[in-house]
């Protein structure tokens, strides 16, 4: 045999093999409940990318941006007709179908920093609750992360539960306004993109927003000079879950990489965003016109008691929801948090 055709022989074998070790065997197709542009969205792009890496290519996560296909509240139905093989989103949104998936979702006062919550999704029954809630939909619940403890923005001093008493506050509906009613304030509803507009024209006095970071950014907090930061209220449960079929169909070795990985991206998230949580409060502290303000333990428990009073309201809607009120005030007494 020549020696140019021993190099083409070489050469077809070692294209094959690397077509081999390319070619994904498991191509899944997820939905993200974040736009393209988002910090949040492009950080999911970077976990499908590492899962892609660490299963040596077996792995191929296709991450669309919010509405690609369906809505954002619809993407759990998308999974079940299977035109969707996953997603990544916030669990608050499929309350309409279930009030458990509302109170898991976004249990308001229960978090005061993203490790309460995460601890008692992998360690204190969550994880387990999850997957409960998801079988019947014949989806699989990868593993839970969150944002960060959204922050509150306010045109008025606020250093506890008295002074929510009257506060004309934006927040969105359902449990969220319910929590701050109970405790005295006067609950607005007003869409996102009104609520600086109606800060500077003191329509409202203050809003369940979002992060601080977001908050500074959007110039929130030079007309809202009292800002609430770490919040007291809302920290969501972002999940990642895919088909059971398809889950089930992947060999143990990478349904492992798959666990393990939406571990990680939970604490890179989180991470990413305390980091830009903490230059947005160092920018904050700069200006003399704005006075941040922390919450102690002592009112944030005091919160939390409130809030559990419409947590039980809400556990009277569905048989779920109050396995949800069950589990989570359980784990909160033994972790003295209630």
């Amino acid at each position: 045999m020549s020696k140019f055709a021993k190099t083409l022989i070489t050469a077809a074998v070692a294209g094959a093999l690397s077509t081999t070790a390319f070619a994904a065997d498991y191509t899944f197709k997820f939905q993200s409940s974040d736009p393209s542009g988002d910090k949040n969205f492009q950080i999911q792009k970077e976990w499908t990318e590492r899962v892609e890496l660490m299963s040596g290519g077996r792995i191929k996560i296709n991450l669309l941006p919010v509405g690609s296909v369906f809505k954002h509240t619809e993407t759990l139905d998308g999974i079940k007709m299977g035109i969707l093989d996953g997603q990544i989103t916030a669990t608050e949104f499929f309350s309409g179908k279930d009030a458990a998936f509302g109170l898991i979702g976004n249990t308001v006062g229960a978090w005061s920093d993203t490790t309460q919550l995460l601890q008692y999704i992998n360690y204190g029954g969550g994880y387990e609750l999850m997957n409960e809630l998801y079988a019947p939909y014949g989806v699989k619940f990868i593993g839970g992360s969150t944002t960060g403890v959204e922050s509150f923005v306010s045109r008025v001093p606020l250093n506890g539960v008295e002074d929510l008493k009257g506060l004309k506050l934006r927040a969105p509906e359902g449990l969220v306004q319910r929590v701050f009613a109970a405790a005295g304030a006067a609950p607005v509803n007003l869409p996102g993109s009104e609520v600086f507009t109606g800060l500077s024209k003191g329509v409202i006095d203050a809003a369940d927003y979002t992060v601080f970071s977001t908050n500074q950014k959007a110039g929130m907090n030079d007309i809202a000079t009292h800002p609430v930061q770490p919040g007291f209220h809302s920290l969501p449960l972002i999940d990642v879950s895919m088909s059971m079929k398809k889950w089930e169909k992947l060999p143990e070795d990478l349904q492992a990489i798959m666990t393990t990985s939406v571990r990680d991206f939970a604490n890179d998230i989180t991470t990413q965003l305390r980091i830009a949580d903490q230059k947005a409060v160092k920018a904050a502290q700069e200006d003399p016109n704005i006075t941040i303000h922390d919450w102690s333990a002592e009112e944030r428990k005091k919160f939390r008691a409130i809030a559990r009073t419409q947590w039980e309201e809400f556990a009277k809607q569905s048989p779920n929801a109050q396995k949800v009120y069950d589990s989570i005030t359980s784990y909160l007494e033994e972790n003295g948090l209630l």
